[in-house]
Order: C-alpha cells, then sequence, then structure tokens
C-alpha cells in the first residue's frame, strides 16, 4: 500500500513539474499592479519563486523595508501571492466582507481541501463554531482531564530521573499535545492509543504534501490528481477503528434517551454530534470531521510548545521566575483554568516565543473571491491571494522595543502598566500581534491551545530541570517558504527538579 502510493506520488510528482512551467505563465496573464519584490520579468519571476521556497523570510523582510505601511507582491510557483503590511491596511483586512476577502475561500484553495479533505468540509464547516464556543466555553469544565492527561503523558513519556536524558522535541510535545488535546476531543482509553495518536499527527502532514502537489496542477487535472493523492479515505478508515464503536454506542443513546441521556460525555465528538444534522451524524462522517479538528490543534500547538521549550533550554534563567510565580498561583488557586489566567510570566513567555519566533512569516491569509480597492487606491482584482507580513511587523523596532532581542517577559512587564491588564495576554490580537490571525476570523481555539500549553509549561517548570545538548545554544530552525518549522531532530534534556 505504502508503495503504491509512494509510485504515484513520483508519477504526480514527475507530472506536475512537467506542467507546472505551463500554469505559471498561465498565472502570469493574471497581473497585480504592485510593486515586486525579487524578479518581476515574465520568465525570470519563475527563477524567483524558486527563491522563495528556501529565502521567503528574507525576501519579506525586504519587502517590507521598501513598502512599509504599503502593499507589494512576490512570486510564488502558481501565482502572484499579495503582501499586506501596516496597522491601517491589516485594518482594512480585518474588517473587509467575507463576499470580499475570504479566509475560506483562502483556505479551501491552498489547502485543496475540496480533494484532500472533502467538499463537505467546505460546504459546512460547523466544526469550526463548536470549536469557536462549545470548546471555548467548556475551558473550566474540561480542565481537570486537561491536567490528568498531561501529568499521565509526561510520566509515561519523561519520567522524572536524577540524570539528564535527552527527549526529541517535536515528537515527544507532538504525541503529549496530541493525548492532551484528545482526552477533550474524544476521551480515554482512545486518546491513548499509539495508532490513534499516530493517525493524528501524520494526517496534517499528507495533507499538506498533497495539497501542494494539487494546488501547482492546472485546473483541469486537479479532480485527477486529488484522487490519486488524497489521504482522506485511508485515514477515515483507520480513524474508524477506533471512533465507531464510540460513535455508535453515542448514535444508540441519542436514539433510546435523546439528547441528554444519561452519563452523556462533555467532549468534543459530543459537541459535533449535537450540532450534527442529516447526513452529518453518519459515522464516517462524523470521524472525517474529527480529523480535520484535530488537524488545526495538533500540529499547530505542538511546534509552537517546541519553539518555546527551545527558547527555555537555552535560556534557563527563565526557569526559577517562572517556577516562583507557577507555585505561588498554584497555592492561591490550585490546578485550575483560574490559576492559568494568573500566570502572567508563562503566557508572556509563550507569546513571546510566537512573536520573536512564530510559526511562519505570513498570518491573515485571504482569497479575493471579488475584485477589491484598498484605501490608498491599490486595486486588487478577483482571484488574488493575500496575506499580512507578520514575521516582519513582529521584528520591527518602531513596533517593539528591541524587536530583534528575545525577552520572555515583555508582555508581562507591558501588563503592568495601566490599562494593559488584558491587552497582552497570549491569546490577545492586534494589528500589531499577528499570530492567531486578527478579528473575526482569528484562530478559534486559540484559547484552548494557549490554556493547554500553559498548563504544559507550568508543569515542567515546577517538576524538572531542563537544558539544551549544548548549553545555551537553541538549534536552528528550518525555514521552508513562509514557513518556520522547530528543528524537528534537536533533543531537550531533562531530568527530575533538583531544588
Amino acid at each position: 500500500m505504502e508503495e503504491s502510493r509512494s509510485l504515484g506520488y513520483l508519477a504526480v510528482v514527475c507530472l506536475i513539474v512537467f506542467i507546472s512551467g505551463f500554469q505559471y505563465l498561465q498565472a502570469r496573464k493574471h497581473d497585480i499592479k504592485v510593486p515586486v519584490v525579487g524578479s518581476s520579468g515574465f520568465l525570470s519571476s519563475y527563477v524567483a519563486a524558486f527563491r522563495w521556497i528556501f529565502q521567503a523570510k528574507s525576501i519579506l523582510q525586504e519587502g517590507y523595508l521598501k513598502h512599509k505601511n504599503g502593499i507589494f507582491k512576490v512570486s510564488q510557483l502558481d501565482r502572484w501571492h499579495v503582501i499586506i503590511s501596516g496597522p491601517k491596511l491589516i485594518d482594512e483586512v480585518r474588517r473587509a466582507p467575507d463576499n470580499k476577502l475570504s479566509l475560506e475561500a483562502a483556505l479551501g484553495d491552498s489547502l485543496a481541501i475540496e480533494y484532500t479533505l472533502g467538499q463537505r468540509l467546505l460546504d459546512n464547516n460547523y466544526h469550526i463554531s463548536v470549536i469557536r464556543s462549545q470548546l471555548t466555553r467548556n475551558l473550566a469544565a474540561v480542565f481537570s482531564e486537561v491536567r490528568d492527561e498531561i501529568v499521565q503523558s509526561f510520566l509515561e513519556i519523561i519520567p522524572p530521573t536524577d540524570d539528564w536524558v535527552g527527549h526529541p522535541a517535536l515528537e515527544t510535545f507532538m504525541t503529549i499535545v496530541t493525548r492532551t488535546s484528545n482526552r477533550i476531543f474524544v476521551g480515554l482509553p482512545v486518546c491513548r492509543d499509539p495508532d490513534y495518536i499516530k493517525l493524528n499527527t501524520e494526517y496534517t502532514v499528507q495533507v499538506v504534501k498533497a495539497a501542494g502537489l494539487i494546488t501547482l496542477a492546472p485546473s483541469f487535472l486537479r479532480p485527477l490528481v486529488g484522487r490519486l493523492l488524497s489521504p482522506t479515505r485511508s485515514a477515515v478508515r483507520r480513524g474508524l477503528k477506533h471512533l465507531r464503536p464510540i460513535i455508535e454506542e453515542r448514535l444508540r443513546k441519542y436514539e433510546e434517551f435523546g439528547p441528554n441521556y444519561p452519563d452523556k460525555p462533555n467532549d468534543m465528538l459530543t459537541w459535533l454530534m449535537d450540532e450534527a444534522e442529516g447526513d452529518e451524524r453518519h459515522v464516517e462522517t462524523l470521524c472525517l470531521r474529527m480529523l480535520a479538528v484535530n488537524m488545526t490543534a495538533i500540529h499547530t500547538s505542538s511546534m509552537s510548545f517546541a519553539h518555546t521549550m527551545f527558547h527555555l533550554a537555552s535560556k534557563p534563567e527563565y526557569i526559577n521566575p517562572m517556577r516562583e510565580e507557577v507555585e505561588r498561583v498554584i497555592d492561591e488557586d490550585g490546578w485550575t483554568k483560574v490559576a492559568m489566567t494568573k500566570m502572567r510570566k508563562v503566557d508572556s513567555f509563550l507569546k513571546e516565543t510566537q512573536r520573536f519566533t512564530g510559526l511562519g512569516f505570513l498570518s491573515t491569509l485571504r482569497l479575493a473571491v471579488d475584485d477589491y480597492t484598498f484605501s490608498d487606491g491599490t486595486f486588487i482584482p478577483k482571484g488574488t491571494m493575500m496575506s499580512v507580513a507578520s514575521g516582519a511587523t513582529h521584528h520591527d523596532p518602531s513596533v517593539y522595543e528591541n524587536a530583534n532581542e528575545f525577552h520572555g517577559f515583555r508582555f508581562a512587564d507591558l501588563r503592568e502598566e495601566d490599562g494593559e491588564g488584558t491587552k497582552h495576554q497570549m491569546v490577545s490580537t492586534s494589528s500589531e500581534y499577528l499570530a492567531f490571525g486578527h478579528g473575526r476570523h482569528a484562530c478559534p481555539g486559540r484559547f484552548f491551545a494557549a490554556n493547554e500549553l500553559k498548563a504544559m509549561m507550568a508543569h515542567i517548570v515546577l517538576n524538572y530541570d531542563v537544558k539544551m545538548e549544548v548549553d545555551g545554544v537553541r538549534p536552528q530552525d528550518m525555514h521552508f517558504t513562509f514557513n518556520c518549522v522547530p528543528n524537528p531532530t534537536a533533543k531537550i534534556l531533562f531530568r527530575k527538579r533538583q531544588q
């Protein structure tokens, strides 16, 4: 099965390499009258598109400095990508109606969702509203389960020892985040099943890989390429081995006792079933919906936490101040959601990581589904993909003091100023802090993610000492297009807390 899938990928890659030049030339007919960063020639910009793959950060920084508070475009293999900068224009993107600048359409296009996840998720993305509402409202109610799963995960995966032991950071935290998230998504014992964990950690990678190839294919070939590469059918089959008995049992109780049946679980699967109507209540569809929820939750949180721990392990001077804060807050409020809101240093360290390192150099993705004109007169034709230059904004010295220095308690210090108590929380967005996007389409799961990651950080500083393999040296991140991935092989050394 894997061999045939690999051969399928190879055949498709060869086909796409052959036709991507044609696709590129067609895209260049769709010109956008804004300044270009890099080559602008009909063919030289194709060469620049390959440069984008490995040098996007420097290209975006160049564009930001040349066109600050303005708009520019960069060359990608399949299109021009328009970049927005400056608070005024960012705010225009935030306020633009969905029938002009659409996040949903942008995600559908960039992830080839019609082929990778299925048209059903494009037509009805009610799981997003469930994340935004039920999950956020239930954070306090489910926090004890989050805490329990964190404790059990660390005991099993990073058992406390008197000697320093290295653990591959990204892989380790991805397992812990997957277990902890799924404790609230589907509950015990499935959240701890190794095959279920592996399925959900692999699925996102498979979708992104397939989408990257599908979107390079001409539109008339995408249905064929999509059928060849889509991981969805095999993922659903695999997921059903774990979820079918649970879903069928809950459906039976719905039928027998009604929607408020005895001992009804308070988890994501239940919330989805409560909202599902018609075909959405089919077992296979609910399984696909759970895969989609995991896809939005696991990799972003895992990579963010790996970035954070690389900073902490290479800057151990931050451990004791956070340790003292956590001990004080836990003594006052116990392990509760309320306690998480009072851990300002922990919150700040996570937020500063997102500002300084982040998961990428762009955010607030939009697709122009109709012609759009900005207040500065810039005309954006229908079909244009655009993003905000978040990385350059986060490193702008006119926005952040000493912007190119990591200051773990930067935002905790800002919150001490009058009237700044909530503005600089990790979950707060603005035209200056764009890690979660901005406005009504900001990441709906950021409240859950923030609580989960703060609980993990608090657990670590209370129970472990940490350091890098080479003292004080943070591993080099990997940059691929606009993405910033924590080093996937680097280890962090853990030992049982000594003082």
